[in-house]
């Protein structure tokens, strides 16, 4: 893994949150993306060469929705840049480690992406991003 691409955020209100992190971080969003195959709208912060991605369900079956629910608004996950992520996906499977799924997906700001289960890895949900080919 070469880095931490970006804390995963759950909000319920994205503009009133926006708000708060603008002034928390000192700059503005770079970016708002819908990603409709996991019921999310999303927007970026850089911080240094990380950055903060915020999330709000758009729809009740959404995984952020399901989350929003059982703990309120929080962390959510942590994810992890690599270069190759089915490699990543190989070796962390033959680790022990579970998938959530078993080929990357795309995700928002231009990534493949692929989620560990949190009983998996002490409870934290971690997620692996790769540049996808343009």
């Amino acid at each position: 893994m070469n880095k931490i691409e970006h804390l995963g955020i759950a909000v319920e209100n994205l503009e009133t949150s926006s708000r708060l992190f603008e002034l928390l971080l000192g700059n503005a969003p770079y970016k708002q993306e819908d990603v409709e195959s996991e019921g999310v709208s999303t927007l970026f912060f850089n911080i240094g060469e990380s950055k903060v991605e915020l999330l709000k369900a758009t729809n009740e079956q959404s995984p952020i929705s399901k989350f929003l629910a059982k703990k309120g608004p929080g962390f959510h996950h942590v994810a992890f840049a690599v270069s190759d992520i089915r490699s990543e996906m190989n070796r962390l499977r033959d680790a022990g480690f579970e998938l959530l799924n078993d080929e990357p997906k795309p995700g928002a700001d231009n990534k493949l992406i692929c989620f560990l289960h949190p009983r998996s890895t002490g409870g934290l949900l971690v997620e692996l991003c790769q540049d996808a080919p343009l």
